[in-house]
């Protein structure tokens, strides 16, 4: 008996992929796209399934054909299995050409389901080998058996999900469904000395509250919010007495970022102007000379100011559109991965005072 897995045909596969790498999954086109379908159905079809001792490589995806995909036996799978490495020996209506070996290889398995662990490759084959090495997490090649449909089917992807994508990835897919759907009614929204206040809902809400509810404990050692405004709100906060204590004016018609947060933690107190980033307006080299302005009123140290974009996700509509804007020597954090920060420096001078050391 053979163990090769249930046949399936590539437009089943097509049709699941973005269930399984929804919005927000990690170079989902690469995950979804037609080439992607065709590598797993050929992975699928020749047995590459962890625990097979069976290997797919490219060259079993460009040369298959229609034909050959149809006949659906174990004799015919497993005799392609061998005769797709020689040379020659399919007609003229192959899926792909040879030169689709490297979008293969470089794209949809090594930017995309390798990256992701949806698929696994052998260890000890040569890079420059043109030996098969590709192989399906058993998991994962589970999802497309045809009989496993409703809720079943959404049971195990979603089952998959968390048992094999990374938290960074589960939250990107999260956030992105936030993104695309929207929200009802409001954003609660802690502050650091734990009063609240309501966020109308939207993706730039669900910045901001990240931002004040895990940025400024993660980055901050003693973090305060100096002033909070949203897209449709002008002055969600301002902390005047605050603001007052440590020598700077809140002026709402200046060209303040969406918040400004203070790190009460140094003698001399830490500001850290931040805008939010759903779409458009990072923190550019103009937002940073008119918050200059005010901080070298304020009589602030240079070296008490940082500037921080903040966006969902480096993967983000906004930061793909913003990030040439983005000012040298300001920071970029994004609400995916928490734990990081871009560094834009400029060669000369270092502002080390918001990272942790």
């Amino acid at each position: 008996m053979s163990d090769l897995p249930i046949y399936v045909d590539r437009g089943l596969i097509q049709e699941r992929l973005p269930f399984i790498f929804p919005e927000g999954t990690q170079n989902r086109n690469y995950c979804i796209r037609e080439l992607a379908a065709s590598t797993i159905f050929a992975m699928l079809y020749i047995g590459a399934v962890e625990g097979a001792d069976s290997y797919m490589g490219p060259v079993h995806v460009y040369r298959m054909t229609s034909e050959q995909a149809a006949l659906s036996s174990e004799e015919d799978r497993i005799d392609y299995r061998l005769s797709a490495l020689k040379q020659n020996v399919h007609g003229s209506k192959r899926w792909y050409a040879d030169n689709t070996r490297e979008p293969i290889r470089d794209e949809t398995l090594r930017e995309g389901l390798l990256y992701i662990g949806a698929v696994l490759s052998l260890k000890d084959v040569p890079t420059t080998s043109s030996k098969p090495r590709y192989f399906l997490q058993k998991d994962f090649g589970a999802l497309f058996n045809p009989f496993l449909i409703g809720e079943a089917f959404n049971d195990a992807v979603k089952k998959w999900q968390e048992n094999h994508l990374s938290k960074s990835a589960l939250t990107r897919i999260s956030l992105a469904g936030l993104s695309l759907k929207g929200q009802e009614g409001n954003i609660l929204v802690t502050f650091p000395n734990g009063e609240t206040r309501n966020l109308s809902a939207g993706p730039s809400s669900e910045i901001s509250k990240s931002v004040i509810e895990d940025f400024a404990h993660r980055f901050l050692e003693e973090p305060a919010v100096l002033w909070l405004s949203t897209s449709d709100n002008k002055v969600v906060s301002r902390d005047d007495k605050l603001a007052s204590s440590i020598g700077i004016t809140i002026d709402a018609n200046k060209d303040l970022p969406d918040i400004i947060l203070v790190d009460l933690a140094p003698r001399d107190p830490l500001l850290a102007f931040i805008e939010v980033v759903a779409s458009d307006g990072p923190i550019s080299e103009r937002r940073q000379k008119a918050i200059f302005e005010l901080t070298d009123a304020a009589e602030f140290s240079r070296t008490q100011i940082v500037f921080v974009s903040v966006y969902l996700d480096r993967q983000s509509a906004g930061f793909k559109k913003t990030v040439s804007q983005l000012a040298w020597n300001s920071y970029a954090w994004f609400v995916s991965e928490p734990d990081k920060l871009i560094v834009m420096k400029d060669g000369v001078s270092f502002i080390s005072a918001l990272i942790k050391i």
